[in-house]
């Protein structure tokens, strides 16, 4: 099985599920405090567990990080991401789901501030820099959450 000791087992691809939560031409990004992408702007998301659909996934990661339950969950695109030049280099698949607030009067919360600075909304077409790249690259080719 290669050269690879059981301490130093190949890295595996993961599957993340990220929502583009949208309020009329706005989306929720935070700022990550994190060893991947630290300080950049992303959506919320996170690892898809065992037996979850997409759709579960979505609504789960929203509402641990935000506190907000969201509805009307699809999916937009699939996106492959290896981060090669981490520590730890590692692969995700990015599965990404658009949705809208259960009800408007929402306000998102920041439940995870280890993970988090802050959420906020955000113009589409004035999204704050440094994006996280696997969201820069998949707006870079062309992915758009108001236009699918």
């Amino acid at each position: 099985m290669g050269n690879q000791t059981e301490t130093e087992a190949a890295p595996v691809p993961r599957v993340a599920v990220v929502v583009c939560l949208m309020k009329g031409k706005t989306v929720l990004l935070g700022r990550r405090r994190s060893s991947l992408g630290d300080s950049t702007f992303s959506l919320p998301g996170g690892h898809l567990e065992f037996g979850e659909s997409f759709e579960e996934c979505a609504a789960r990661e929203v509402k641990e990080e935000t506190g907000l339950e969201i509805k009307n969950i699809e999916l937009v695109t699939v996106r492959n991401s290896v981060f090669l030049d981490e520590a730890k280099p590692c692969q995700y698949v990015g599965i990404f789901m658009r949705a809208v607030l259960a009800d408007d009067d929402q306000v998102p919360q920041n439940v995870e501030p280890n993970f988090c600075d802050g959420w906020d909304w955000y113009e589409w077409d004035a999204l704050p820099k440094p994006l996280f790249w696997p969201l820069e690259n998949a707006i870079l080719a062309g992915f758009n959450p108001f236009h699918t």
